[in-house]
């Protein structure tokens, strides 16, 4: 594939090392010489040492046979305003980090993907790990809606029960769903279907429509010594 990657910081410079290393054509637009010369020295790919705001950059990248363009600079002003170009000049794929989560509709309406910064999200991380350690994993989906992968304990509500009546009972809300489980055995994830029985020591994969809430977490173990 061809990535027009546009700025060299932090995760910019990550960009490039992952696309470079999947062995995709890579050509990235840094108006700061500094950062353009590193660059250009590490990788093996095609640096421009320019502004990504004028159309020719650009055109000289690539964008018209490019797949992507990922612009990662530091304002969403440039962002936004780099990713309306690369939509005129056709690239199929524009995503954007977006800095001010306010600015995200605008972002939509444009027909861009914007993707919360990197220090934002290790933030949201962070914060979330010192509330709640019973998360092991979790993605945001849309709005307050988020997949999480947490450990049934033994005091859970859920425990001993099958999913069928774990729901029947209410003990699962109805925004609530469990898509898969992980035996302590270590073998493959199963499918949760509504017979499947949870035990202490699984470890499920839980999609809720209001996130990783107490009341969504407290279903699947109680996790008082943490708070």
């Amino acid at each position: 594939m061809h990535f027009i990657v546009v700025g060299a910081g932090s995760v910019g410079t990550l960009l490039v090392d992952i696309a470079s290393r999947t062995r995709n054509d890579v050509v990235v637009i840094e108006n700061d010489t500094t950062r353009a010369n590193e660059i250009a020295n590490k990788y093996d790919c095609l640096v421009l040492n320019d502004d990504a705001t004028k159309e020719e950059i650009l055109e000289e990248a690539g964008a018209d046979r490019a797949d992507a363009l990922i612009s990662t600079l530091e304002l969403d002003a440039t962002n936004l305003f780099v990713c309306l170009l690369a939509t005129e000049l056709g690239i199929p794929t524009v995503v954007s980090v977006l800095h001010q989560p306010e600015h995200r509709e605008l972002f939509r309406k444009m027909g861009v993907n914007a993707v919360k910064s990197p220090h934002q999200l290790a933030a949201e991380s962070l914060y979330r790990t010192a509330r709640q350690p019973a998360i092991i994993d979790y993605m945001p989906v849309e709005g307050d809606a988020e997949v999480f992968e947490i450990d049934v304990t033994e005091q859970a509500p859920i425990a001993g029960q099958t999913l069928k009546k774990a729901r029947s009972d209410e003990v699962i809300p109805d925004d609530v769903l469990v898509v898969a489980v992980v035996r302590e055995d270590g073998n493959a994830p199963q499918i949760a279907r509504p017979t499947t029985a949870i035990e202490p020591g699984d470890r499920l994969t839980v999609y809720s429509e209001r996130g990783t809430d107490p009341a969504v977490t407290d279903i699947f173990g109680f996790f008082d010594d943490y708070r």
